[in-house]
Parts: structure tokens; sequence; C-alpha cells
């Protein structure tokens, strides 16, 4: 016999998948989640902790790039003073706390605005040195940090000067909402700054100092475990294919208050692409985010129904087991041996007929083939008719079978532990929820205006009189510079293009002549356009012109742990996303558009976010959150909506669900490759030995008898072909009729 084919081998590995499948059902659906912090609410804060790490990598990298872009094109022009360029650069950026401008050679102080930056800290002797214009932290006099940036500012024929621009390490744009704090640390797990404690000085009394006092020394413990974890390398920080953030993050688990636990998130700052280096990466700095959260009392899952789900597979299982035994396996396993017997010439004793299906149409056969090895005719004996019972086959065997396997796995995939509509949703989920959708939308904001900027930084320096060729010099460096812009060009009063880099300007002559800052344009397209506008000084009515890429919109809005996100304009109409959409669609159902109409209401003097749990049509969350803020892209009325489902959470209800989803679909899966494998093993091929034994018993000698498969089917099919060759033996020998010997045939007349 095969050791893969035969009946054996499915009936064995379906006892094996059952046994194993009733082990699991009982330890995955009788497991008791009593962790009192869900899962997807500790996913949620590592989340959080990367778009603070994100948030402040950017900020820091496009501070220094900036600074170092401002100070190549001041130094390509005409020579300027310091406080002309210093004047020239805070009109342009409010992002520095402090900015300087020092003679090289001497160490003077040229010019300064804002806070006193500190200097102390700069050796001028070594900036010619290896990384002597990388950017380095320095600390004040009152604790707080500060993070220098260099660039040179050089003419011919004069002292080379050192441009120092000095800024805090807050988060620019983070939403923190309420109880949440978040720090930044260094490699050795050092505070530099942190926001969302409040300070000593501001507790009211003797429990808000404790209170207070139990924060930071929280925080600080966060701080040191955060540090220490991203010392790891971040392939091996996370599950191989996982994917996600390119830096190492995870949840920090703290201590517990009465009936609340804190829980942390943290992230290293890392570059936007795998293998680049960037100038915030390069820091050794981390994200730590912190917040109390309400613990659930109420454990998830029962070990009574993962015993009695699992007990339940093991009676059923038993029965369909018994009866591919019984009525299966036993029945052809004793036509093998009866054919065995006939084909050694035991003859004497009746073959043992089965009672049903197939292998009784075999079995009479082969009393047939034994009544004419013994001398009686084929036509003795007619073919008998199936009746009643008699008639159910193989087939409809393995069906009763697969209905009493899959009467257990249907009800777990389809009715039993379902959480929609009775599961408990954390509170803490909605809020991140809208406060991650509230720090996108002041994300995309402050890159329009980044953007917005850059334009005035380029067209000022531009001026009256530059030539078309030096204009497309400094465009092309600035698009190299800058991923998003599509299109860079510079037009004059009548809206002709003067100069120009990148893609062909979409926007129509008839329509460059705004002075509108931003504007939305491209309905009717199959994609939207941004365009940004600044005028040149002096140039009589010249500007500068750059048409956002929305490839750098969609990047904006890709962050993990928000499901569907969407940019949408103050009419409702989708401008970006980080899955597939159509130009200027509706969002899909009112339930949104209500949730974005209610954000843009002014509650006090400006709009505000909000979050909200649905129950209809399937429970989801979702956030709405309207450009906030400063800037000419707050004139845009431009809104961020996310959603997603509660079932795609970490949620112990929607985890107990899924494990039983996922128990039923195993066992259906047993089911269907265990019975289908006998299916194609021993029900088609006795189904057809049936058809060819009753045909051999009817008299059929000439057809060959060749076994598909070497197990007791085809066992039973060359002892089928030895009683034929037998038959035809004994026929050969028999005496035949008397023929006419052959000769002249006479015709009467």
């Amino acid at each position: 016999m095969s050791l893969i084919g035969g009946i054996r081998p499915p009936i064995a590995v379906l006892c094996v998948l059952l046994l194993s499948l009733a082990g699991v059902t009982v330890l995955a659906l009788g497991r008791v989640d009593d962790a009192g912090v869900p899962k997807a609410v500790l996913t949620s804060q590592q989340h959080f902790a990367e778009d603070g790490a994100i948030a402040l990598r950017a900020s820091i990298d496009e501070s220094v790039t900036d600074l170092t872009r401002s100070a190549a094109l001041f130094s390509a022009g005409a020579p300027v003073t310091g406080d002309a360029a210093l004047d020239k650069l805070g009109s342009t950026y409010q992002k520095w706390a402090g900015t300087a401008v020092v003679e090289i050679r001497s160490g003077k102080l040229v010019a300064a605005r804002g806070e006193t930056v500190p200097l102390t800290v700069v050796d001028t002797s070594a900036l010619g040195g290896r990384d002597g214009l990388a950017p380095r932290m320095a600390r004040l006099g009152n604790g707080e940090t500060r993070l220098l940036s260099f660039a040179l500012l050089s003419w011919p024929g004069r002292p080379q000067l050192l441009l120092v621009a000095s800024s805090n390490l807050h988060f620019p744009g983070i939403s923190l909402g309420q109880f949440r704090s978040i720090a930044v640390v260094d490699g050795g797990g050092k505070i530099l700054s942190s926001d969302g404690i409040a300070e000593p000085e501001q507790a009211r009394g003797g429990a808000d100092r404790a209170q207070i006092k139990a924060q930071r020394e929280q925080l600080g413990v966060f701080a040191r475990n955060a540090a220490r974890r991203a010392q790891q390398d971040p392939r091996s920080s996370k599950e191989p294919g996982s994917g996600g953030y390119q830096g190492v993050s995870g949840s920090l688990l703290g201590g517990q208050l009465l009936s609340d636990r804190s829980v942390a998130g943290y992230a290293t700052l890392a570059p936007p692409e795998p293998g680049e280096v960037t100038t915030a990466s390069g820091l050794g700095l981390s994200v730590v985010s912190m917040i109390d959260v309400d613990e659930d009392p109420r454990r998830a899952g029962s070990l009574v129904f993962g015993v009695l789900a699992g007990g339940a597979l093991l009676l059923m299982g038993a029965l369909a087991v018994a009866l591919l035994l019984g009525a299966v396996q036993r029945p052809l396993i004793r036509l093998f041996l009866e054919s065995r017997r006939l084909t050694r010439g035991d003859l004497t004793r009746p073959v043992t007929v089965p009672r049903f299906g197939e292998a009784h149409r075999i079995g009479r056969s082969l009393e047939r083939l034994r009544r004419q090895l013994l001398g009686e005719s084929a036509d003795d004996e007619p073919r008998p008719r199936l009746r009643g019972m008699r008639r159910v086959g193989v087939r409809a065997l393995l069906a009763v079978c697969a209905v009493l396997l899959l009467a257990w796995s249907a009800p777990l995939m389809l009715l039993l532990n379902r959480a929609d509509g009775t599961a408990t949703v954390p509170q803490q989920l909605v809020s991140d929820q809208r406060e991650r959708t509230q720090t996108l939308s002041d994300r995309v904001r402050r890159a329009l205006n980044e953007g917005e900027a850059d334009l005035q930084s380029v067209g000022s320096l531009i001026g009256d009189g530059t030539a078309p060729a030096v204009m497309n010099e400094v465009l092309k460096r600035t698009l190299d510079e800058n991923t998003r812009y599509r299109s860079l060009y510079v037009v004059d009063s009548s809206g002709d293009v003067v100069a120009h880099e990148g893609d062909a300007p979409r926007l129509p002559g008839s329509r460059r002549t705004s002075d509108k800052p931003l504007r939305l344009l491209g309905r009717g397209e199959k994609e939207p356009l941004v365009v940004g506008t600044a005028e040149i000084p002096g140039a009589k009515g010249n500007r500068l012109m750059g048409e956002f890429r929305i490839e750098f919109l969609n990047a904006l809005l890709g962050r993990p742990g928000m499901g569907v996100v969407r940019l949408v304009d103050d009419k409702g109409g989708v401008i970006a996303g980080n899955t597939g959409f159509l130009a200027f669609q509706s969002l899909p159902d009112s339930h949104l558009k209500d949730l974005v109409t209610a954000s843009n209401q002014k509650l006090g003097k400006k709009a505000r976010p909000n979050g909200v749990l649905y129950r209809e049509h399937g429970v989801r969350i979702a956030a709405a959150a309207p450009f906030a803020g400063t800037g000419p892209a707050q004139s845009l009325h431009w809104s961020v909506v996310s959603w997603q489902p509660v079932s795609r959470l970490a949620i112990p209800g929607y985890d107990t669900q899924n494990r039983t989803v996922l128990a039923g679909l195993l066992g259906a899966a047993a089911a269907v490759a265990c019975l289908g494998w006998l299916h194609i093993v021993v029900a088609r091929p006795l189904r057809t030995l049936a058809d060819r034994s009753e045909a051999l018993a009817d008299g059929d000698r000439k057809t060959v008898l060749f076994p598909q498969h070497h197990d007791e089917v085809g066992a039973v099919t060359r002892s089928l072909e030895l009683i034929r060759q037998q038959s035809q033996v004994q026929r050969r020998a028999q005496p035949g009729p008397t023929q006419r010997p052959a000769g002249r045939q006479y015709t009467r007349n």
C-alpha cells in the first residue's frame, strides 16, 4: 500500500487535526484576558509617540535646511549686513527662538535677534573640520536645552560670517489633549524638554503637588526605559515583515494608582526612508508620550466556553470518524480481502457483501464472478437493483461527515462571540483618534505654510533685474531641495512664463495673476491643483509660482493606526488621502459629512476637532479636525477627517471574536481538506470501480482493468483484473459450438 494514498491516511490526518484543533480551541477560546489595558490602547500610545517623533524630526530637518538654503541664497546675491540678513530671515520664517551673525575670524558678534544665543559652545576655529557645521545641542543656565544650527555667509572680498540659529525642542503642532505629557529624551535617558505636566509652582495644594511629583517620576522612569530600548536595531525591534515606522518604537506599562494606570509610547527620531541619514536622526533623540488610562476590571473570555467548544468538537469529530471507519474503511478493506481470496482460487465460500453504496455493488459483482468461475453463466443472474438505504454511497457519507463538522464550525464563524454592537470601546481610543487627526491637520497646514514661506524666500532673493538663466538655476536648486513642488516658474504681469523648472505648468495663463498666496484649483479634472504664489519685490508684477505635488500631501496623511484619512476642502471635496480616491469626491456617508460640518463650527474663538464613536452600520471611530492656526493655509478652510472600524483594533471583545472565527475557519478547513482528500482518492475511484465490476460481472471480458493508485481501491482493481483473466482462460478451455468446415457454399435454386 502507498504511504500517502488509500483510505487510512486521510482519516488519520483528520483525527490528528481535530484533536489538535480541540486543544487549540480550549486554549484560545478559554483564555481569560485580564490585562486591564487593551493592546489597542498601548498601540495607540506607540503611534502617538511616532507622530511626535516625525513632527520633531521634520521640524529640525526643515529648520536646518531653511537656514542653509537661505544662507546660500544670501551668498549668491549682493552682500548684505548681518542685521539685514537677520531681519529678512525673521520676516520669512518665524521658527527660531534666537538668531545671530558672528564674524568667524575675530569671533565678534555682528548682529542678533530674539533670545540670547549660547555662543560660548561655538568654537569658530573648528568650523573647518569634519562636521564643523553640524547642529549641536547646548544647555542654558536655566536647564533648558537649545539646538544650534549653523550656516556660512560668504562674499568675495569680505570677511566670512557664521549664521547661527537657536531653536527649542518643543513639538510643533502636536495636540496633546487632556492629561497627556510628552518629552524629548537623549541617549542616556535624560529629559531635555517636556510638555503637558504642570510645574510644581502651579500646584493648588498638597494633593496636586504630590500628583505632579509622581507624574514626573513616572515620566523619568519611562524615559530611562525608552532610552535603553532605543539602543537596539530597528530591524530586530519589530516582527519580521511588520513594516511601519523606520525607527525603534513601542509601548510601556507603568504603575497603577487607584483605577488608573500609566501607559507610554516611545519612538526614536528616524529618517523617512530606510538607509537615509538626516540631521535630526543623527542626534540620538527619542520621544516619550505618557497618559493615565482607566483599567477595565471586567475580564474578556470564558474558560467554560472554551471547554464546551472543544468538547463539542471532539464529540462531532468522533461521530464523523466513526462513520468513516464503519461505513467506508471497513467495507473497503473487506472487499480487498474477499477479492484476494477469489484470486487465490478459494471459491467455496460466498462473498461477504457490504450493505451500502459502491461497496455493496462491488461485493455483489464479486459474488456473481465467483459463481461464474464455478461454471454458472453470466446471464443466469441479472444485475440487482439497489433500493432504499443501499443506494447511499461514499459521497453521501462524506457529505454527512461534512455536515457534522460544519455544524460545529459555522456557529463559531457566524454566530457565537459576536462583538458588534456590544463591545466596550475604550474612550481613550476615541480621544487618540481625535488628537492624532488634529496633529495631521496641523502637519498639513504647516507644510503648506512652509511651502509658501519658501516661495517668498526664493522670490525675495530673485529680486528685480535677475536674468532668466540665473532664475532657472535658483529654481532648479530649490526644486532639488524640496519634494513638495511638482513645478516652479516665474511669470510676468501678463501671466507669461519667464523661467521654469520641473513639470509643465498646469495652471492656465489667465489664472496666473492672482495675489492669493495659496489656491485650490482643478475642479473637474483628474487631480486637484494646489498653487502657491509669492511676489518678487521690485519686479513690476512678476510672481514666483509653485504647484504642489498631491503625492506630497498624500504622504503627510499616511500614518498607521488611523484607518482611512482624507483631506477635504471647504465644500467637502476630497483633495488628498492615504488610500485611493477620486478628485473632489464627497465623503462616503452623511455621518462623516456632519462630523466635518460640526468640527468647523467655532466654539469660542476657533473651531475645534471632534471625535465620535458610531455604532450604526458597524462600530467605527471617526474624527475631524479643521485647519486651526496662522499662516496663509488657514484661509483655505480645509479639514482632515479619519475613520476606521473598531473590529480592526486589538480590543478584548473583538480579539475573542477573531479567535472564535479563526477556530471555526480552521475546523472548516480541516473538514474540507480531509474529506476532499477522501473524495479524490476513495469516492471517485470507488464509483468508477463499481461500474466496471458490474460490467465485468455482466460478461464484459474485453475491457482491461488497471489501478490508478496503489491503495485499497487499486488492490481490488488488480484482483478484478486477475479474475477477468481467469474468466478468459476458463472460457477458452470450454468446448465451443461445432462450426461448418470452410468450403464452397451452395445455394438452393
